[in-house]
């Protein structure tokens, strides 16, 4: 999309502009992308990272990302590889220091020692206490927004008292949920999260890179502000969800300045700011990362990577493209009202950009044999445009023979008025090779048409009869003698309910759709059996398809739909 069009200059953009034109940044706008290793990052993340290194793109700065690894039970490099090449894939790359070997790549557990630090500096300044209420208790001691809590009963106790447990906690003397580390803020807050937050917990869970080093960890909330300032990042967007986090998120910078641990960048420090943007949602899709591990899990789906999955690496094995996707999102627009999107607009954008570039091929789906009685028995060569849309594309040699192969959907016994392809007493235009005329049938025991029988008219090779007669159908065809046969995989939408999570996340499996994967077996043209998993393909008159394998075909979406953008 246009760059200066209405939706590119968004809020967040106009933010960032304003504080460029202040002298807020230092001279450099930085922003970051902060992904949990918990799983694979999916369309929703899609959009947070088009707007993450979007905006560090456009304004000439730098965009980190950062693994916030702060709760080691559902981490691995497995998801940490796999975001970092889902991101790249998209068309982005990270910068900045890094803090590490790779530039502009942080891990927040490289910054657990600093995050202990600063916590016992606010034990020390009377900001923060140890707790140990559980969660039952907690709840009730927190209160509802409408009315004040009451402090807990360890609230007030001495700087020395607080330090002795914090340190014990750290050095594994208590058991998970024992004790925890909250901020000393306030209790009568109308926002629930201000009222004493957890900053640390407990938990004796090895980290996947720091082994047993640490048996507590830091909450999001506080280790996010304090990545944030340490890394020097000028503007932290993030969706809406964290809005009423937001005051949190300024208390611990606050106490970073107090500190003395902001980034100082050519004589100006930097204050990290938090803005959040209304998150991407689709129809018929869950967009959770602890439902879509459950879906793996269950074997529900074929893994993280199904082309059914809303995930990153699903929709590349479905064949989407990363400037499809990018596209969706500007399309999608930022906003800071929650919506719905249909997914559609993203096949639309997919469509829109294969139409472009995907080389055409022949492919039959649902074969029947045609025979062609009249066949001198030479196999002749059809040239075909490889992309009509672009001639230096070039053209392809396509066999053709006596006997091919045609869907079956391009056949009817007894057709209606508007039926203009092939039918007994009728011709029709194979495409780029003859003129057919379709003259009997066989049928199988069940009545079934396994063979069709007809002629061709010798004089006209390439598709046009001699006298100039015409002819309404074409259709497309694979031949008999050379021809690969394949597997088709034809997806539609996982779920048959719009909202899956409308009757709560514990039924949300009762909506899939079981007809969400059919695999068909047919036929291609010679020249697809070159082709690698990835490659890209329009089947003329079926689809986009792409290759997932030796002889196997993902079906991406179709060639046409009513749905506007």
């Amino acid at each position: 999309m246009n760059e200066e069009s209405d939706t590119s200059r968004h809020f967040l953009r106009q933010w960032i502009e304003k504080d460029i034109a202040e002298g807020k940044t230092g001279g450099k706008v930085v922003t970051r992308f902060p992904p949990e290793p918990n799983g694979y990052i999916h369309i929703g993340h899609a959009k947070a990272v088009c707007v993450d290194f979007g905006m560090a793109e456009l304004f000439g700065g730098e965009c980190h990302l950062r693994l916030d690894d702060t709760n080691p039970a559902k981490e691995s490099d497995e998801y940490a590889e796999n975001i970092k090449n889902d991101i790249r894939w998209l068309g982005f790359e990270w910068s900045g220091e890094g803090d590490g070997a790779e530039k502009g790549f942080y891990n927040a557990s490289n910054m657990f020692d600093k995050m202990y630090e600063i916590a016992e500096n606010l034990i020390k300044a009377g900001q923060a206490y140890c707790c140990n209420l559980n969660q039952e208790e907690w709840k009730e001691y927190r209160g509802v927004p409408e009315k004040p809590g009451r402090p807990s009963p360890s609230r007030d106790t001495s700087v020395e008292r607080n330090l002795e447990i914090f340190r014990d906690m750290k050095a594994g003397k208590y058991a998970d949920g024992e004790w925890c580390l909250r901020a000393k803020i306030d209790m009568s807050s109308p926002n629930i999260h201000f009222r004493d937050p957890v900053l640390y917990r407990i938990r004796h869970v090895p980290h996947y890179h720091l082994a047993d080093k640490w048996c507590i960890y830091p909450m999001y909330d506080f280790a996010h502000p304090i990545e944030d300032a340490l890394e020097g990042v000028t503007h932290s967007m993030c969706t809406l969800e964290f809005e009423v986090h937001r005051p949190l998120y300024d208390w611990v910078v606050d106490r970073m300045d107090e500190q003395n641990l902001l980034v100082v960048r050519d004589g100006v420090k930097i204050r990290p700011q938090q803005r959040e943007f209304a998150r991407l949602n689709l129809t018929h899709t869950v967009m959770s990362k602890r439902l879509l591990l459950q879906m793996v899990q269950e074997n529900v789906v074929d893994g993280w990577d199904d082309p059914r999955m809303p995930t990153v690496c699903g929709m590349r094995r479905r064949g989407y493209t990363p400037g499809a996707i990018r596209e969706f999102c500007a399309r999608v627009g930022v906003s800071k009202v929650e919506s719905v999107s249909d997914p559609a607009l993203l096949e639309w954008c997919v469509r829109e950009e294969l139409n472009k570039v995907a080389p055409r091929r022949m492919a039959v789906i649902d074969p029947v044999k045609v025979v062609i009685d009249n066949w001198n028995g030479e196999a002749r060569n059809v040239v075909l445009p490889n992309n009509p849309l672009d001639e230096s594309a070039g053209t392809r040699e396509v066999p053709f023979g006596g006997e091919i192969w045609i869907d079956r959907a391009d056949f009817m016994e007894e057709p209606d008025k508007k039926f203009f392809r092939m039918a007994i007493g009728k011709e029709v235009r194979l495409r780029g090779a003859c003129i057919f005329k379709c003259e009997s049938i066989v049928k199988d025991e069940t009545g079934k048409v396994v063979e069709i029988h007809g002629v061709w008219d010798e004089n006209s090779w390439g598709g046009n009869a001699a006298d100039g007669r015409k002819v309404k159908g074409t259709i497309h065809w694979v031949d008999c003698a050379t021809g690969k046969s394949a597997e088709f995989r034809l997806y539609d939408k996982l779920f048959l309910e719009s909202d899956p999570m409308k009757d709560g996340s514990e039924n949300f499996l009762k909506f899939i759709n079981p007809d969400s994967l059919k695999v068909v077996k047919g036929y291609v043209e010679p020249l697809l059996a070159e082709s690698s998993k990835l490659d890209r393909f329009q089947f003329e008159r079926t689809g986009y398809f792409v290759c997932d394998g030796e002889g196997v075909f993902n079906r991406t979406c179709s060639l046409k739909d009513s749905y506007k953008p």
